[in-house]
């Protein structure tokens, strides 16, 4: 997980998203490997997103940076690591509340990684990952190299 925030990480505000989305994602039963903030800004997040994702076969969402403030570069952050874009997921994740248009998150793959960027509000947040958590088993399980259909003969 990764929460992008120049306040989170200079340890001036609270985690509040990251700590409701580590809930949800351990009520899910996923486990939280690691948990970091970084400053807004494409270095910044774009560095920890290669770092995270190196060697890694999971799940990484990031909450934060995805709005229309200059600083909010997560997107672009997230473009420049990523291999392959999964706009559904996306997509999916802007249709549980209006404000979901106002979005600019983005998705996709890294290796064996699958990166997801959800909005820094800890309702946005949460919504965001309760939208798409029931494919991303199976996500993960084709980005480990499994059947693509299993049911085919």
């Amino acid at each position: 997980m990764l929460t992008v925030s120049d306040s989170v990480s200079a340890g001036t505000v609270e985690d509040r998203s990251g700590a409701a989305l580590a809930e949800c994602l351990s009520d899910a039963g996923f486990e939280i490997v690691d948990r970091r903030a970084v400053p807004d800004g494409v270095d910044s997040v774009s560095e920890a997103l290669r770092e995270l994702a190196q060697g890694f076969a999971g799940l990484v969402v990031t909450t934060g940076g995805t709005g229309f403030s200059s600083r909010d570069l997560t997107p672009e952050a997230t473009a420049v690591v990523l291999e392959r874009q999964a706009p559904g997921l996306a997509e999916a994740m802007r249709l549980v509340n209006p404000l979901g248009r106002l979005s600019r998150a983005a998705a996709g793959t890294v290796g064996s990684c699958l990166v997801v960027n959800t909005p820094g509000s800890v309702s946005g947040s949460v919504e965001c990952l309760q939208a798409i958590l029931d494919v991303v088993p199976h996500a993960l399980e084709l980005l480990a190299g499994g059947t693509p259909h299993p049911h085919a003969p």
